[in-house]
């Protein structure tokens, strides 16, 4: 219905401003951008004059025709905390207010997925009990937006900031913690967390209007979900669609939450195939451009350090598209935030499957992943050894958390050691080999298994052998005795491989291949 009400937003405008208020995100434990303007925004009565008090600085701005104002304070420095004031007819007190690192973490499940859940939950990461009881980092601070993609004007979020502790931290997204919690113990400087995200949603629900509407490749997502809304033409036809939908989710999610861990693929395999059916109707949150609109957009442009992304796996059933989506939401993200090409670091998808017969789109998309690094300021964090093959939320999320601390230590704290695994560089035939050759190698190659796992190579005929590897110098000899003259190598190139290529820190290689059949 957030579509067929525009005629209501003026007039829910119209009722707040009588009084000063504030964006959402300026509430009490706040976490203000260092080192760079504050934006600081809200409504009051058109032209009504407004000013922003916070430490030694005054700004003013006046309400504009349509209520709105917002004021920039000059770069912050961390420092103690100290209370946000804003003053017009009414004055507005926000409390223990810091200054440091603010991060959007966004994406689906992996991302939303919480420190702690209770027993046979989707959530909680690894050890949840003994990572909650340590939780004492009153620097890191958490704002969740709320789901709630429905009937109000697209110009306000619902949530509010927790101090992390024992008692909050089981709520927060785990990968953001991990990630805060290592950065802040090098740093000591206070971090924010904005959790933007939502468990089983597309990339498309993330981009803008313009973003969508930016290459004509992308015109096949709308026509997709044309045609998904097309399947239910009638309310009742899609009520009765939900509803025999959410008792064949209630049952799977049965059997997997039960299922003996040797037969856990089975039963996820199974709620795969429910949620491929899963009916989308007009307001559907999942809809194209719909969460850009009501948990990214009305944050804009509160001031932040980067993004923290963790998001695909509702996309691989289409990987190839994935590159370009993806690249065209970090650059609109980027531009209407107007705060240059800030840092963007993903999750590439771990090993997980098989989720289709071949077993080859869970790699094509990490390949999209991959692909988009091309972009400046950009990180990926590879996770292909910490996943589950049987469960599509891995619990290890403190490792995951880790090596995104570690891009974001080198490339923007100056943190000295290795911040990425081997990255594939290039490979020729060398006799009955490829030869491989890497960036990003931290001390030497390290491979595990007799032979090392995970390796294939092809000749002419394009028929991949499971291959052996040998290290030679910073490079890898790849054969197989069934190819005499190779023409090209892979690795990792199945749903869940078995990891078996690192450098000396315990870093992974990324899955790579040399051909583009």
């Amino acid at each position: 219905m957030r579509r067929l009400l525009p005629f209501l937003i003026p007039i829910f405008a119209l009722g707040g401003r009588a009084e000063v208020t504030l964006a959402p995100l300026f509430a009490d434990h706040a976490v203000l951008q260092q080192g760079r303007p504050v934006p600081v925004w809200g409504r009051a009565a058109p032209g009504e004059n407004v000013s922003v008090t916070f430490r030694d600085q005054t700004a003013t701005a006046t309400a504009d025709q349509d209520g709105r104002w917002i004021v920039y304070l000059d770069p912050l420095r961390p420092g103690a905390p100290a209370d946000l004031i804003v003053s017009g007819k009414n004055t507005i007190r926000r409390e223990d207010i810091l200054v440091g690192d603010v991060w959007i973490c966004s994406g689906q499940s992996n991302m939303e997925f919480m420190v702690w859940g209770p027993p046979g939950d989707v959530y909680g990461v690894d050890h949840a009990d003994e990572e909650v009881a340590a939780a004492h980092y009153p620097l890191i601070r958490h704002f969740k937006i709320e789901r709630d993609p429905g009937d109000r004007p697209p110009a306000q979020v619902h949530g509010s900031w927790a101090v992390c502790s024992p008692a909050t931290v089981g709520k927060f997204t785990a990968v953001g913690y991990f990630f805060a919690r290592d950065l802040q113990r090098r740093t000591e400087a206070p971090i924010g967390l904005i959790n933007s995200s939502w468990g089983g949603s597309p990339v498309e629900s993330w981009m803008s209007a313009a973003a969508l509407a930016s290459d004509p490749a992308f015109a096949v997502v709308r026509e997709r979900w044309r045609e998904a809304l097309a399947a239910y033409p009638t309310p009742a036809a899609y009520e009765k669609a939900h509803a025999e939908f959410k008792k064949a989710e209630a049952a799977a999610i049965k059997e997997w939450l039960h299922a003996p861990p040797g037969s856990k693929r089975t039963t996820l395999v199974k709620l795969g195939e429910v949620y491929q059916h899963m009916p989308h109707g007009p307001d559907d949150p999942f809809a194209p451009e719909v969460l850009f609109d009501t948990m990214i957009e009305p944050i804009i442009p509160y001031g932040l350090r980067g993004v923290l992304w963790y998001q695909g796996e509702s996309n691989a059933g289409h990987p190839t598209e994935y590159h370009a989506l993806f690249a065209a939401l970090i650059t609109d993200w980027r531009r209407r935030w107007g705060q240059g090409d800030f840092p963007f670091y993903w999750v590439q998808l771990p090993n997980f499957g098989p989720t289709d017969p071949d077993g080859t789109d869970w790699p094509r998309l990490r390949e999209g992943q991959a692909q988009t690094l091309s972009l400046p300021h950009t990180g990926m964090a590879v996770t292909i050894d910490v996943g589950n093959r049987d469960d599509a939320h891995p619990r290890n999320k403190q490792e995951v958390g880790r090596r995104l601390a570690l891009i974001a230590g080198h490339e923007i704290y100056g943190v000295p050691g290795g911040w990425s695994g081997p990255m594939f560089k290039a490979a020729e035939r060398e006799g009955a080999a490829m030869r491989v050759h890497f960036a990003h190698v931290n001390g030497a190659l390290v491979t595990r298994g007799q032979p090392p796992p995970a390796f294939a190579v092809a000749g002419a005929d394009r028929r991949f052998f499971p291959a052996a590897a040998r290290i030679d110098g910073d490079t890898l000899l790849v054969s197989a005795p069934e190819v005499t003259a190779p023409v090209a190598v892979r690795y990792a190139w199945t749903n869940a491989p078995d990891a078996s290529l690192f450098d000396s820190i315990g870093l992974p290689a990324a899955p790579f291949r040399s051909d583009d059949w």
